[in-house]
Formats: C-alpha cells, sequence, structure tokens
C-alpha cells in the first residue's frame, strides 16, 4: 500500500528468465511509478510486464505503469517528456515532472525502445517504455545484467566499488542517466553542472576519475581541465571527454587539453563501463 493506495503487479506470459539491464529497467520504472505515486491521491496503481513483439533474438518487452490520477491534458502529452516541462491541471501546476520522464525516454532509448503516455484529465494516466531482451538459456538470473557490458560492470562493482566520480555535465537528463548507471555499482557521483563548478568542486575534493562535457557555459570542459591540471594532485586524474562531435579534430583538441580518453554522447552504457574500467586499472596500477 502506498499512501493508501493499491500496487498491482503483473507479467503474464513472460518467460521466467531473460537478459537485460536490470539497471536500466530498475531506474525507469521508478521514475515512472513514482510519478504516478506523485499525482495520485486514491485509487490504484498497476506495474505490467509484457511482450509485444518477439524474433529469434529475443523480445520486445512494454513495461507500463496505470493509475488512476489527476489525469493530464491532451494538449500537455506531446511535450510531456522534455525535461524540466510543467503540466498545469485545471487547479494546480506540478513542477519538474518532465525530467524524469525525459530520463525514461533515454533508458529505454539505449535499450532499443521508446517511451510514451496516454491520458485523460481527471480519470488517470498511463506511462509505458519498451526494452529488447534477449532469450535466456540455464539458470540466467530474472532480468540480468549480464548482457553484452556485464563482465566490465561487474568487474567495476567487484573492484571500485568505492570510486568517486565527478559528472561535469550542463544537460540535467544526461547527468542524471550517467548517475543511474554509476551508483548502483556503488560510485559516488558528484555532478557539476558546467566548468566552473567542476573546478571548485575538484578544489575541495579528489576524484578517481572525472566525466568532462567538452560545451559547457561559463567555462567549457578544455579550459576546465586545464585548470585542473594545475591543481595538486590532479596531473594523473583521468579525465574522459563526452562529446557529440566526434570527428578527429575535436578529439585533437581533448587530448592537447590534458584529457585521457573521449566517449560519444549520447553515452553507450558498455563503453562507459569499458572506459572506466581501463582508466581506473591504470590510475591504480
Amino acid at each position: 500500500m502506498l499512501k493508501g493506495l493499491r500496487l498491482s503487479i503483473e507479467h503474464d506470459g513472460l518467460p521466467r528468465t531473460l537478459h537485460g539491464d536490470v539497471t536500466r529497467i530498475r531506474q525507469a520504472l521508478l521514475n515512472l511509478v513514482g510519478n504516478s505515486v506523485k499525482f495520485t491521491e486514491r485509487g490504484s496503481i498497476t506495474i505490467r510486464a509484457e511482450a509485444i513483439d518477439e524474433s529469434a533474438e529475443g523480445l520486445l518487452v512494454r513495461f507500463s505503469v496505470r493509475d488512476s490520477g489527476i489525469g493530464i491534458p491532451s494538449e500537455a502529452l506531446p511535450q510531456l517528456f522534455n525535461a524540466f516541462e510543467q503540466v498545469r491541471t485545471s487547479s494546480r501546476t506540478y513542477g519538474g515532472t518532465g525530467l524524469g520522464l525525459a530520463i525514461t525516454r533515454q533508458l529505454a532509448q539505449l535499450m532499443g525502445g521508446t517511451a510514451g503516455a496516454e491520458s485523460q484529465e481527471g480519470v488517470g494516466s498511463y506511462f509505458w517504455f519498451t526494452a529488447r531482451l534477449r532469450h535466456s538459456t540455464g539458470s540466467d538470473i530474472e532480468f540480468s545484467d549480464s548482457g553484452r557490458h556485464g563482465g566490465e560492470a561487474t568487474q567495476l562493482r567487484q573492484q571500485f566499488s568505492a570510486a568517486r566520480v565527478l559528472v561535469a555535465e550542463d544537460n540535467a537528463v544526461n547527468r542524471e542517466v550517467i548517475a543511474a548507471l554509476l551508483e548502483p555499482l556503488g560510485f559516488a557521483v558528484d555532478c557539476a553542472e558546467d566548468g566552473l563548478a567542476a573546478v571548485a568542486m575538484a578544489k575541495a575534493n579528489l576524484y578517481d576519475l572525472v566525466l568532462m562535457d567538452v560545451q559547457m557555459p561559463r567555462l567549457d570542459g578544455l579550459s576546465a581541465t586545464r585548470a585542473l591540471r594545475t591543481l595538486p594532485g590532479w596531473s594523473n586524474v583521468p579525465i574522459v571527454a563526452l562529446t557529440a562531435d566526434v570527428f578527429s579534430e575535436r578529439r585533437v583538441d581533448c587530448l592537447g587539453a590534458g584529457m585521457d580518453d573521449f566517449l560519444s554522447k549520447p553515452v553507450d552504457p558498455a563503453l562507459l563501463y569499458a572506459c572506466l574500467l581501463r582508466w581506473l586499472n591504470k590510475a591504480r596500477a
């Protein structure tokens, strides 16, 4: 029971075990459930997982959350998954609802799916996302994260669970997604929204690794990296660039500023985990 609400979970017809990314599925579901709990004062919330397509490789699974809450006006639905979008009903405004939904859509896209919503004001809402999961053999853990990047994730969890990472990124959704990928591994994640904030945090704390967006307001990632390299104890801390610009000239700029490596945005979890494992091992050696 939540706030006096009836909570139901349905998963009829799904195999007992599937290969998928448990971290991203859990985060996306928590975002949807939290949204429904926030806007539902009475009635029920139903969480459901169902296969909507099957191939030789696996299943396309739809995860959904249906509630009996205040509902959303139809004109607000197209913008609902934008970060920081506010939903206004006839009587009140709920701010910030879009951030969690924007993160959910991005997580779903990383899993080969998408996300959406249906709603009727005063009746309730139906939020959903899809994910491609692979068929499982043997005794795999249900919705296991032992997929294509499970090996690196396991090693990071076992060897660097106390690592402290600074994420410098001006996009709030990207910050939340990266934190959602790292915190379940035991990492302590601090976030800075621009280069100046990153330098200030680095002066107060020593981090094991930095993920640095290249293009940020006030102080960009290249300038922030040059500033970090002048600080005591920061000459060998791995700094990995986050950039949507994959051209070789940008990579030369990153290395010239003192960065050690680079990841393309949106960040692929497999590449992120492999990169972190590589540089944390080098730093430890």
